[in-house]
């Protein structure tokens, strides 16, 4: 099985109530966005629990209420920080194939 149809599968198989809202969940709701909804951001927390650790939730976390954050770290010649953004990318792709 591809890693696409796994993960697929495993998204499908969570439940919102299965687990307490994440960083990523609890900062999507709290963010300004008129399209962060519960679904939304649960289904997100759902991907970020399959692709990040739980430091780099909580970096990615600060990143709904101070975005240019985010541009530093991307911009960060910290090899930390690159491998960080690599892995970062990755989820947002996820979450925009699987979220939508």
């Amino acid at each position: 099985m591809g890693f696409k149809l796994a993960f697929i599968a495993v998204i499908a198989g969570l439940s919102a109530s299965a687990a307490s809202a994440g960083p990523i969940e609890r900062a999507c709701l709290k963010s300004d966005r008129k399209a962060a909804s519960r679904p939304l951001c649960n289904c997100v927390q759902q991907v970020a629990d399959l692709t990040l650790d739980a430091g780099d939730q909580r970096l990615a976390a600060t990143f709904f209420s101070d975005p240019h954050r985010a541009q530093v770290i991307r911009q960060s010649d910290n090899q930390g920080h690159e491998k960080f953004w690599k892995r970062y990318k990755e989820f947002g792709a996820n979450a925009e194939s699987y979220c939508r």
